[in-house]
C-alpha cells in the first residue's frame, strides 16, 4: 500500500480462531501494509480496556468468532472504523449493524466456496458410480458388495445433476461438473436470471422436476428464514431409485423426518450429509444409524491449510479497498436479504 500514513489496524475476535485461519506469512504482510498498535487479538469482553487502541481503529481483521455488536457500540468503541475484513463466509450475525454505520464489509465466502465445491465435485463423482450404496462395510462381514443392488447407476458420462441453489458455492460445483463429458445441470434458483442460466450453460428448472430428474442432487441455498424446510417429503419422494442427495448447505433447509422416510421407502437411495439440525444430530437420530445415510462432520467448508486461503483473500481485498480500487467481495444489504 502506498499510503503516506499507514491506517490504524486490529486483529479482532477469538483468539484461538485467529491464530488457526491467519498464516504467521499474512500476518506479517499486514504489518508491513498496516500500523498495528498491538499484536493482540482483542476480544469484546476486553473492549473498554483497549478502548484507546478501537477508538483510532480503520480497519479490523477477523474470522470465525466475530461477535455481534449493536449499532450505539460501534459508535461508541469503533467511531473512525471504515472497514471489516472478515476470512470467513457468512456474515449474517453481524454485517447489518456495520453496514448501518456505512462501514465497509468484506467476507471471504469465496475462498470458502472453494473448499466446498471440491467436496461437493468430489461425492457427485462418487455417488455417479453408485460408491455409496455398494462400498463394504463392516456389518457385511465377508459378504462381496459387488452385488446387484437391484438399480443401475450412470457413471459421470451423459449424467444428469441437480443443483440448488446456484451462489458463489453453486457457481464452483457447476464450474467443475463442466469438466465431465455430456454433463446435464439442472439448476433451481430464483434469483438466477435466464441470462446467466445461459452463461453458465445450465438449464433452470423447479425442484419437483429437478428431483424427479437428476441423478444426484446437492444443496447449495443461502440460510435464511425463507429456505427453512423447505426441502421436504414432496420432493424426497420423486428421487429416482438410484439417486444420491447431498447437502453441504444447512440442516434447516432440509425436513430430515421426510427424508429418512424417503430413503426407508427406496433403500436403493442414498443421503450424504455434511450438515444436519441440529449440529450433531440428536444421540437417537435415525440418521445414525440408515445404512443409506453418509454422515460427515461439517468439513466440507474450509479446513486445514485451506483457511489460510480466507485470510489472504482479506488482506487482498484491504490492499483494493485502501488504494480506492475496486473490490470483490465487500457485502452490501441487499446481498444480505439472499446470501448464507
Amino acid at each position: 500500500m502506498e499510503n503516506i500514513k499507514k491506517k490504524n489496524a486490529v486483529f479482532f475476535g477469538d483468539k484461538a480462531q485467529m491464530e488457526y485461519v491467519y498464516s504467521k506469512d499474512t500476518v506479517k504482510k499486514l504489518h508491513d501494509d498496516l500500523d498495528f498498535e498491538t499484536d493482540k487479538v482483542i476480544s469484546k469482553n476486553e473492549a473498554e480496556e483497549y478502548r484507546d487502541i478501537l477508538s483510532e481503529t480503520d480497519y479490523i481483521f477477523t474470522t470465525w468468532g466475530m461477535p455481534h455488536f449493536e449499532r450505539k457500540e460501534i459508535r461508541k468503541y469503533l467511531p473512525k472504523l471504515k472497514a471489516v475484513f472478515y476470512a470467513a463466509g457468512s456474515v449474517q450475525h453481524f454485517a447489518k449493524e456495520f453496514l448501518d454505520e456505512n462501514i465497509a464489509v468484506f467476507s471471504a465466502w469465496a475462498a470458502n466456496a472453494v473448499p466446498v465445491a471440491e467436496y461437493t465435485f468430489a461425492q457427485i463423482i462418487l455417488a455417479s458410480k453408485g460408491f455409496f450404496q455398494r462400498f463394504h462395510r463392516k456389518e457385511d462381514g465377508n459378504e462381496w458388495n459387488n452385488k446387484d443392488t437391484g438399480v443401475s447407476f450412470p457413471g459421470n458420462y451423459e449424467i444428469k445433476v441437480g443443483i440448488i441453489g446456484a451462489g458463489m458455492v453453486g457457481k464452483e460445483v457447476i464450474k467443475r461438473l463442466h469438466t465431465l463429458e455430456r454433463v446435464k445441470i439442472l439448476v433451481f434458483d430464483p434469483y438466477l436470471s435466464e441470462s446467466d442460466a445461459n452463461a453458465l450453460c445450465v438449464e433452470k428448472t423447479d425442484l419437483t422436476t429437478l428431483f424427479s430428474v437428476c441423478d444426484v442432487i446437492s444443496n447449495h441455498l443461502a440460510n435464511n428464514i425463507h429456505t427453512v424446510g423447505m426441502l421436504n417429503g414432496t420432493l424426497f419422494s420423486k428421487m429416482k431409485a438410484n439417486a444420491a442427495f447431498i447437502n453441504t448447505g444447512r440442516g434447516a433447509q432440509v425436513v430430515e423426518k421426510d427424508l429418512a422416510e424417503a430413503l426407508c421407502a427406496v433403500p436403493s437411495r442414498v443421503a450424504v450429509l455434511d450438515v444436519t439440525w441440529p449440529e450433531p444430530p440428536e444421540p437417537d437420530s435415525c440418521l445414525y444409524t440408515l445404512p443409506n445415510v453418509i454422515l460427515t462432520p461439517h468439513i466440507a467448508g474450509s479446513i486445514g491449510n485451506e483457511v489460510h486461503r480466507m485470510a489472504e483473500y482479506m488482506l487482498e481485498e484491504c490492499k483494493a479497498f485502501d488504494k480506492g480500487l475496486p473490490t470483490r467481495y465487500s457485502v452490501s444489504h441487499a446481498m444480505l436479504e439472499t446470501m448464507a
